[in-house]
């Protein structure tokens, strides 16, 4: 194999000359394990990155993909159609709550928030309440990275170096609980819900066009809600005329251990989802907005012609379609949300254990997603990415944010597997924080 030339790839989310100068690269993958250069494998602890929930190297999404590239390599959804989005967005139905009735395509989880936020403007402006146009996000919420989702995500680092982004968006506090080692659902606390009724009267209700959170906060460090915290959001929204959005692009698909979605396993239905990630096994880049038969029939109904001007040239592309299609196969005929609530208890327990060692300044997690929380040993970050480095060298991928570790194994995870993520964390946090 010739020698890499690291040079000209801008990595995303990376700092380039420190990786560049020591590179982490993955060769190869299979199941549960990545590759690493040696040949080794190495434990995949987050699911590629949040997504790859059936596991590596799956021979049916493979041969999906192969035989739509080709049968039909690509068609365009403007003005004409194939069967790919038709037949997945009826699969896609059978998993989300009863309400939910349209699917529109999207290429990735930041497209499928901005395309939420966009039809949730227009859902308002089809039925005549075009002043409704703020939006509200919450603070350390991650919404991808586009100019609408950067806007309403709440991550400090993710915005400053961007301008003023959208205007008439305001912030929900970050429902973060001063009790540490908590697992699942944090104590009840109505101040964080009832902080959507004091920018409600600040703003005026009728100025506000949607409220948008993620079920599980996931990329700021896996912090599960307050119990009864989403059911008040939804009540809340529900009277005062505001749609709300669950951004599911890392809850959907398993994540949580209660079923497909979190709105169905936590029992609150929002007015729209967005979704990515697992919808593909992240093998093809795809994303989607499910919305309530309400919402599609008010814009069906504001007139003729293009009812919603928006879309992309890949919207329901058909191999991204072939791929969807053939993950969901999976994901029903292996039983695989059932499975991750049946793994999520040993998952937990795993994380849990380290509660209370030196260094450690908390750990939460819910279904199969969870976090260590890090004394920082100095800069933020240093703590977090030392241990990311040494566990990728004892043979784990974790994820790490700031100095807050992640985990998110595929829903194919044994306990043979959380074991080995156990061990090699046990090494490398006890050589870090001399236990």
């Amino acid at each position: 194999m010739p020698e890499l030339n690291l040079d000209a790839f801008w990595m995303p989310f990376t700092p380039n000359k420190a990786f560049k100068a020591a590179p982490r690269i993955i060769t190869g993958a299979r199941g549960m394990y990545v590759r690493n250069e040696r040949g080794e494998e190495v434990v995949d602890a987050v699911a590629g990155l949040w997504c790859v929930n059936l596991g590596h190297g799956r021979v049916e999404i493979a041969d999906a993909v192969h035989q739509a590239l080709l049968h039909l390599d690509f068609a365009p959804t403007f003005q004409m159609g194939h069967q790919g989005p038709f037949r997945l967005a009826e699969r896609l139905l059978e998993h989300l709550p009863e309400g939910f009735s349209h699917v529109f395509f999207t290429n990735s989880g930041s497209e499928a928030v901005d395309t939420a936020l966009k039809i949730a403007l227009a859902y308002h402006q089809a039925r005549g309440d075009a002043s409704r146009t703020r939006l509200i996000g919450r603070e350390k919420g991650y919404h991808g990275v586009n100019f609408g989702g950067t806007s309403v995500g709440g991550i400090m680092r993710n915005r400053q170096q961007f301008g003023p982004l959208l205007p008439g968006v305001d912030h929900l506090p970050a429902p973060i609980s001063s009790q540490k080692f908590v697992r699942g659902f944090i104590p009840e606390d109505r101040f964080f819900s009832d902080e959507l009724e004091r920018l409600v009267a600040i703003h005026g209700e009728q100025t506000i066009a949607a409220v948008i959170v993620e079920p599980v906060s996931g990329s700021a460090g896996v912090y599960p809600p307050p119990e009864g915290y989403l059911q008040r959001l939804r009540e809340i929204c529900q009277a005062r005329g505001l749609l709300l959005i669950f951004d599911e692009v890392i809850t959907g698909f398993g994540r949580t251990g209660t079923g497909a979605f979190a709105a169905t396993g936590f029992g609150v239905e929002p007015d729209i989802i967005a979704m990515a990630k697992g919808i593909t096994n992240g093998a093809i880049p795809m994303g989607a907005v499910a919305v309530k038969r309400e919402i599609y029939d008010a814009l069906m109904a504001a007139g003729s012609g293009i009812e919603l001007f928006h879309g992309y040239t890949y919207s329901g592309h058909p191999v991204a379609c072939a791929a969807a299609l053939a993950a969901l196969d999976v994901y029903e005929k292996e039983g695989l949300f059932e499975r991750a609530s049946a793994m999520a208890p040993a998952f937990q327990d795993m994380l849990f254990s380290f509660a209370g060692r030196p260094g450690i300044v908390d750990v939460r997690g819910i279904g199969l997603m969870g976090a260590i929380e890090l004394d920082p040993q100095g800069p933020l970050g240093t703590a977090g990415m030392k241990a990311f480095t040494a566990a990728w060298e004892a043979g784990v991928l974790g994820r790490v944010t700031g100095d807050i570790l992640a985990f998110s194994p595929p829903l194919i995870v044994e306990e043979e597997h959380i074991k080995q993520i156990h061990d090699v964390f046990e090494r490398v946090l006890s050589d870090q924080y001399d236990w």
